[in-house]
């Protein structure tokens, strides 16, 4: 995810200063001016003026078995580091991609463009009332990225960083490999904690059960493991009146409580044991949220538009499994998926196919390849499908008054072309080893939607099984790609960058914990992705998009799934809102971070 930049930045007045203050600490973007200037008064999305006090209990599907956010083992407490973490700099929600004061409260980029130096705000306090320090930032960078406990995604998000340097206690530098595009902006997300939070000679292991030490407006207040967990907001919040966190945060606590499944914390919604919830399976949507509550406005459900890139929902085709490796056998499994049958029958209509990597987004490729792409494309023909070269690779259209047996028909030729053959009614190889796959999944929602996909899959000789897991069996299996294929998200942000490598490069596919999910190592491949860590504006950005689009879509690593333009949310009726709602947001986080508790009502007299 390309970061966001200061207008000095964006400007190329590299001057490195003296002071900073943030008052007028300019904001970064990559490729655009920032919308908000120096000195801004706060985001356009929240109410400065929202009052402080209340409570917001929401929902966790599963448990926890650690208050660790940053390593790779263990199954995650759902709030701890974005509640009780600060990054170096603030996203806004309003842009495609613009940082903005917080920790650091300035920094300039090298002439040469391969360092980059921050400005520590010299108010900027953990929550055990220490200063951060430029110490406490190179400790975290270097423990995120060299810890073999923690998450490999940020080794490979910051691969680029060859080493973080203390120039004094407010000033820190990162050195660069190489030249990099958004390098500058995406270490503005490094979250800090304090050095004192891991004991001299431990590790991210050793403090499993030791909530971090971090700068955050909220403490961990008490927890149940694996089944609560709350948080209550620090009054002494160092960064409550900037502009980047001014009107935000407004509740006294914050409450996760954890579901061992999707019907029990639906039921446990409508029976008013948390607040918020932002439904994602349709049939719900639908059906259950309705009744009296809803009638008469105690509960309130709205469809609230977005504009975040969708990226891409699949099924994803583990390619360490030898059955994927032919691309045709890939194609034959996306054909074979009806999602017309199950967009009118199981999702009531909501949802529309997803065709890119980059769907609802002008990421996504479209039409003939424009010159830009051809200039990145073009080297690489002969290590590619001629499909790339033509209109973007699209998932088939079922006609729901005939069916897909057109489809199926397809899938079967292809099978064919790859070597495998029918016996018994079953299809397999030269061999005579049978094709059957495994579809891994902790929700039972996915077994309804998979089973139209192995009705289909059976009428041309493949055995799909179903099996379900809890999520945290689900976890370790996705870290280890113990699986064939499951549900994944290539989630994309407006402004792509490092994040491609961890989904698609060979490096990320021999890394466990990797969200290279698909297994994928091309070297065609590889060599894109080195365009999202070299580029001159949005131009060559979108360019580079487009191209990787093209080349994944013609691949077949995943038979897409669907999105929707909007949220689907719920809330008891107890809370206010800002009346501007940001462009790209996450509704749980837009209700942490803006809304309010409506004043309690008075008792009458």
């Amino acid at each position: 995810m390309a970061t966001r930049g200061w207008r000095r930045l964006a400007a190329g007045l590299l001057t490195l200063l003296c002071a900073w203050p943030v008052a007028a600490a300019p904001g970064v973007a990559l490729g655009y001016t920032p919308k908000y200037p120096p000195g801004f008064a706060h985001f356009d999305y929240v109410n400065p003026a929202a009052p402080k006090g209340g409570q917001l209990v929401l929902p966790a599907v599963g448990g926890f078995d650690t208050l660790n956010p940053f390593t790779l083992k263990g199954d995650k407490e759902a709030g701890i580091g974005a509640l009780t973490v600060e990054t170096l700099m603030a996203q806004s929600e309003d842009e495609p991609f613009s940082m903005y004061g917080l920790i650091a409260d300035d920094a300039a980029l090298a002439p040469d463009g391969r360092s980059v130096t921050f400005h520590l705000n010299p108010k900027a306090r953990f929550q055990n009332g220490e200063r951060v320090t430029a110490d406490d930032v190179v400790f975290s960078f270097d423990t995120l990225t060299r810890d073999r406990a923690a998450s490999p995604n940020y080794r490979f998000y910051w691969a680029d960083v060859s080493r973080a340097v203390v120039l004094d206690s407010s000033q820190v530098r990162f050195d660069f490999k190489r030249k990099n595009a958004e390098l500058h902006m995406i270490l503005g997300q490094l979250p800090v904690f304090a050095r004192s939070w891991i004991p001299k000679g431990k590790t991210l292991a050793d403090v499993a059960t030791r909530a971090p030490i971090g700068s955050g407006p909220f403490r961990l207040a008490g927890y149940d493991l694996g089944k609560r967990s709350e948080f209550a907001r620090d009054p002494h919040y160092w960064a409550a009146d900037l502009p980047s966190r001014r009107g935000m945060y407004n509740f006294d606590r914050i409450v996760f409580r954890y579901y061992q499944d999707e019907t029990a914390r639906l039921e446990a919604f409508k029976a008013g044991e948390f607040d918020l919830s932002a439904e994602n399976v349709a049939k719900n949507w639908a059906r259950s949220y309705r009744g009296s509550k809803f009638d008469d406005g105690l509960i309130v459900k709205k469809l609230l538009p977005h504009g975040n890139s969708a990226g891409m929902q699949g099924f994803v085709l583990n390619l360490r499994n030898p059955l994927f490796r032919d691309r045709r056998v890939r194609q034959a499994l996306v054909l074979s998926f009806d999602f017309e049958w199950v967009n009118k029958q199981l999702f009531y209509g909501q949802y529309r196919r997803s065709p890119s990597y980059f769907t609802n987004s002008e990421l996504a490729a479209s039409g003939l390849p424009t010159p830009d792409e051809l200039a990145l494309l073009e080297p690489l023909r002969k290590q590619l499908p001629p499909e790339v070269f033509g209109q973007p690779v699209s998932p088939p259209v079922t006609d729901l008054a005939i069916g897909n047996r057109a489809q199926l028909k397809a899938a079967r030729r292809l099978l064919f072309e790859a070597g495998w053959r029918y016996e018994g009614g079953r299809l397999v190889d030269k061999d005579g080893r049978p094709f059957g796959i495994e579809f891994l999944s902790f929700s039972r929602t996915y077994e309804r939607i998979v089973a139209k996909w192995q009705k289909d899959l059976a009428k041309i000789g493949i055995t799909l099984t179903v099996r379900i897991v809890d999520p945290a069996i689900y976890q370790r299996r996705l870290n280890d790609f113990a699986y064939d294929t499951t549900v994944v998200v290539y989630g994309a942000s407006q402004s792509p960058g490092n994040e491609q490598l961890n989904f698609h490069s060979c490096a990320a596919a021999k890394t466990p914990g990797s969200n290279n999910w698909a297994g994928l190592c091309d070297p065609a491949v590889d060599a894109l992705l080195q365009n999202f860590l070299h580029f001159d504006d949005r131009r060559q950005l979108v360019a580079a998009s487009r191209a990787l689009d093209r080349v994944l879509r013609a691949g077949f690593y995943v038979v897409p799934n669907w999105s929707i333009p909007y949220h689907r949310v719920a809330w008891w009726n107890r809370f206010d809102q800002p009346a501007t709602l940001p462009k790209f947001y996450d509704p749980t986080s837009w209700a942490i971070e803006t809304w309010w508790a409506k004043p309690a009502a008075k008792p009458e007299p």
